[in-house]
């Protein structure tokens, strides 16, 4: 706390403040332009974490402009000339055949899926399949008799619930009935 009111501490922290967020748009323009990104002020503002106003003060606008400027006469280069008809036939034979090739390969890994999955089951013996139908029977029954418990259990608090409701109730009633009578007048 300053008592005195010297801001001279506050002024040198907003100029300090101020001078990171230009730091942050001059490298955020950099960037952008780097990684090929379309370069604008709303874009520049939300990368940078600043606000879009920050962007067109005189010395950000500039360098935004610039670096959209270079960015319009990389994308006005002359484009390679489009692909003759031959070889779009050629580019889409080969497409054709390696679709072929590799609907092969899938049909052949299918297969090969199938039969090892066909070898696992014949491996299981009966023995094995009857105990572990077993194991699954007594689960389902001890499931089924839990559920059962709970059911009942369930429907027991709620006849509780029922009768602590009917209590409450009356309670209430006899309570109003006491205070309707120590309020007459005698």
């Amino acid at each position: 706390m300053n008592p005195h009111g010297n801001t001279a501490s506050l002024n040198n922290a907003r100029r300090r403040i101020s001078t990171e967020k230009r730091e942050r748009v001059l490298s955020t323009i950099t960037a952008l332009e780097h990684d090929g990104h379309p370069i604008t002020h709303t874009t520049v503002a939300r990368t940078a974490g600043v606000s879009t106003w920050l962007t067109y003060t005189q010395d950000l606008r500039e360098h935004i402009q610039a670096a959209q400027h270079r960015q319009t006469a990389r994308t006005t280069a002359p484009q390679p000339h489009a692909p003759s008809p031959a070889a779009l036939k050629a580019d889409l034979e080969l497409a054709r055949q390696e679709i072929k090739k590799l609907r092969t390969e899938q049909d052949r890994l299918r297969t090969a899926v199938r039969r090892q999955l066909g070898h696992q089951l014949d491996a299981l013996s009966a023995r094995d399949l009857t105990a572990r139908i077993d194991d699954l029977t007594r689960d389902n029954h001890r499931l089924a008799n839990q559920l059962s418990e709970a059911t009942t259990e369930t429907t027991r608090l709620h006849i509780q619930v029922k009768a602590l409701e009917d209590d409450l109730a009356a309670a209430r009633t006899s309570l109003r009935r006491m205070i309707r009578n120590e309020n007459l007048p005698t």
